[in-house]
């Protein structure tokens, strides 16, 4: 069975943050199996980039950092004070990481978020269109 992480917009849950779903995800296994070890942040992190794209029907193309996949990729800054100390990136990145640490992102290899800021948006149009 694939099992994927995601959001389907604002009908479901405004913030649209993957990081806070990502980590409701895993909790909420852990307290329904009553076991600590149920869908580790591995897996977890496996559910909300590959498994999302096999959903789709897009792993060929998207989800994992491979050659000749797009190159979708999101910086995250883990110096924050909330990320301290840092033991192990892919827990930090499950359980303590928000949407507001992310730094930079790139969609098909294009820059659309540098240093916090929208690359080539109108922040004011995106607004007034939603």
């Amino acid at each position: 069975v694939n099992l994927a992480i995601g959001t389907d917009g604002c009908a479901s849950n405004n913030d649209l943050d993957m990081f806070g779903e990502t980590r409701t995800a895993a909790l909420l296994a852990k307290a329904v199996a009553q076991d600590t070890t149920a869908l580790d942040s591995a897996s977890a992190l496996r559910a909300a980039t590959l498994g999302g794209a096999r959903a789709m029907g897009l792993d060929a193309r998207i989800g994992s950092i491979e050659v000749g996949k797009a190159a979708d990729l999101a910086c995250v800054d883990l110096g924050q004070l909330e990320t301290q100390p840092l033991h192990h990136v892919i827990s930090q990145l499950v359980y303590a990481t928000g949407r507001h640490q992310v730094s930079d992102v790139w969609i098909a290899g294009q820059a659309k978020l540098r240093e916090r800021e929208l690359v080539d948006m109108d922040a004011a149009a995106v607004i007034a269109n939603a």
